[in-house]
């Protein structure tokens, strides 16, 4: 084999819809490892491309929170297989992204596809945790269930590439909710990648969108945007924080605040269930116990 051959260097594209466009504006920008050499060029998502994800996100919302819970877990449960499939690729991504050995590199793509895992076992499991009956006085019932909330946008962590990136989203799309994600804006790959995954599993199409790009230029519209039920800031600082929230007021989204988070130490920790309720809705019915019958006693 000749020692000759040009490299074949990776075209790496959005994921919105199920489809991977290019960025509408045509804009790219340079993506270096932790010592600068580059790595590729990733798409710089516009405002159109925001506005494009929301619209996929939207059309898939109804399909997927009507799904059986268990159908779900089933479906997040493969994507889990895929991503245990491609571990050496994602190695190498985080490896690079994060300036890690290739041993710390590997242990962080463990610890992710098990936190997939993790979700997609709760995914038939968190009703019975948040919902119930609840006690009131008449003959009847007065059951809570929990319901997604809708269309959340997610602001990737910008230094957990792919540990935090599946800590965030993988909760949000367990409860049944659709998501538009903005990847790390220096570390995306990863992200992109993880786009590439969902393509080839079971998830539907617009389940999951993910855009690169500058966080603060893509995040504005989104926050914004009056079909976006929901924000999670993880990936935003103080100052862009406050901003997203002023603007996510204007149709009362649900917002899930940053919290301190120290490195993937922090990321690796048992993540409790507050991400699986953070994008939740409690939808309360009463019903009656039954008619009464000729004896006196409820059927």
């Amino acid at each position: 084999m000749s020692d000759n051959r040009l490299s074949v260097f990776k075209t790496y594209k959005l994921y919105v819809g199920g489809k991977f466009p290019r960025s509408e504006s045509g804009r790219v920008y340079e993506v270096t490892d932790s010592k600068g050499k580059w790595l590729a060029n990733a798409p710089q998502s516009s405002r159109k491309d925001a506005r494009d994800a929301v619209v996929a996100a939207r059309k898939a919302f109804g399909g997927w929170s009507g799904a059986t819970a268990y159908n779900r877990g089933q479906i997040l449960y493969r994507v889990a297989e895929m991503l245990e499939g491609r571990r050496e690729q994602f190695v190498r991504e985080v490896a690079e992204a994060e300036g890690l050995s290739k041993s710390k590199a590997a242990a962080v793509v463990d610890a992710a596809v098990d936190r997939w895992v993790w979700y997609a076992g709760w995914t038939d499991k968190i009703a019975q945790v948040v919902g119930g009956a609840n006690p009131v006085a008449g003959p009847f019932f007065n059951l809570s269930t929990p319901e997604p909330t809708g269309v959340v946008t997610v602001l990737a962590p910008q230094e957990s590439s792919f540990l935090g990136l599946v800590s965030v989203i993988a909760p949000v799309i367990a409860a049944g909710n659709t998501a538009v994600v903005v990847a790390s804006a220096k570390a995306p790959l990863p992200a992109l990648s993880l786009g590439e995954v969902l393509a080839t599993s079971d998830l539907p199409g617009g389940v999951v969108n993910v855009l690169s790009g500058k966080t603060a230029e893509i995040a504005a519209p989104l926050a914004a945007h009056q079909d976006v039920n929901g924000i999670d800031l993880t990936g935003a600082d103080a100052e862009l924080a406050k901003e997203l929230e002023i603007a996510a007021a204007d149709n009362l989204k649900r917002v899930s605040r940053p919290q301190a988070v120290d490195g993937d130490g922090d990321w690796a920790a048992d993540p409790g269930t507050h991400r699986l309720t953070a994008f939740l809705e409690t939808k309360t019915v009463w019903h009656p116990t039954g008619a009464l019958g000729a004896s006196g006693s409820s059927y």
